[in-house]
């Protein structure tokens, strides 16, 4: 058992390693075709055309996610299937539009079928090949090799180091293009706005904090017996302790009533915060956004934050265990 195992082990190491170089000799041979390749498409996509991906067999499998990445990137992109594309649905290509064929060969009849219907139209084929002198090749305006020295299959046929490859080269070309076009953060957000990408990308601290009745808030002033009656009716850890002109001063918390007591006892109940609290706590601005607070909580290591607006006044607090409701965390 133990050698099969092994057995299994190292063919599955050989076949990442073939594959591992594949990727580097994609990498070796980019040139100034793949830069031609985004001018190409970044011009395409400020006149609002978009990208037409087209691929038989696993390259169209491949394409379908290329498509997606170009998508959740802001570039218009669809999957048009070569054999329906000749019975109709070529119809969606428009002039100006760029068609990007995948086809390891460059000699599959379904796509150089459509290659001849597609250069009946006012477009650009980018084509992104294992064989930059194929048929394919000849028929495009742009060539991008991603030729590589041999497939993870043993017998040298099932796509596998290819198809990484082709994957890869469309992730290249989406991450390049999304640099050119100054795509940002927030644009990225515009395209996800459901799942945790969209959560920590477009919540602000504002949406995610504790306000009112749930917010603790108490003057300087108060002893620390006070303060407790104020916490607990917020069903918070924590209060935020302000000076006369309702600015933050400090904060005192459920483990600092703790080691109080376990030092001067009951007594603690009658001192005032001013004596105990902890000035100049950690806070956040009530406009940041909610992954800036994440943040906060993993590097500072704290159960509670407090969100002041541009006054300095407390508006808010984020406590720990709302985070994994909020999936965030």
């Amino acid at each position: 058992m133990a050698t099969k195992v092994k057995n299994t082990l190292a063919l599955a190491r050989k076949v990442l390693d073939i594959e591992l170089a594949g990727l580097k000799a994609v990498r070796s041979q980019l040139d100034e075709q793949f830069e031609n390749a985004v001018e190409i498409l970044s011009e395409a996509l400020s006149r609002r055309n978009k990208l037409v991906i087209v691929g038989i067999g696993k390259s169209g499998e491949i394409g379908r996610k290329i498509t997606a990445t170009f998508n959740s990137t802001g570039a218009t992109s669809v999957l048009l299937d070569p054999v329906n594309a000749l019975h109709g649905d070529i119809g969606l290509l428009d002039d100006g539009d760029i068609v990007l064929a995948l086809s390891y060969s460059g000699e599959s009849d379904e796509l150089l079928n459509l290659m001849g219907a597609i250069k009946k139209f006012p477009v650009k084929i980018l084509a992104l090949t294992g064989a930059p002198k194929s048929a394919l090749a000849r028929l495009s305006d742009v060539v991008i090799d991603a030729a590589v020295p041999e497939e993870a299959c043993p017998f040298n046929l099932a796509p596998t180091a290819s198809t990484t490859a082709m994957l890869a080269l469309g992730d290249a070309l989406a991450m390049s293009l999304l640099q050119r076009r100054g795509f940002k953060k927030k644009d990225f957000a515009k395209y996800h706005p459901s799942g945790s990408i969209g959560r920590s990308l477009l919540l602000k601290v504002k949406d995610i904090m504790r306000t009112g009745d749930r917010l603790a808030i108490a003057p300087r002033t108060f002893t620390v017996g006070e303060a407790l009656l104020i916490m607990t009716r917020a069903k918070s850890g924590s209060v935020c302790v302000v000076g006369r002109s309702g600015k933050l001063v400090g904060v005192f918390t459920d483990g600092d009533l703790r080691r109080r007591m376990a030092k001067i006892g009951d007594s603690v109940m009658e001192q005032p915060l001013s004596v105990l609290m902890t000035v100049n706590p950690t806070t956040i601005k009530d406009f940041s956004l909610a992954v800036e607070a994440l943040k906060i909580f993993h590097t500072r290591k704290i159960d509670d934050l407090i969100v002041i607006n541009s006054k300095k006044e407390p508006v808010g607090l984020i406590d720990s265990q709302d985070l994994p409701k909020l999936k965030l965390a």
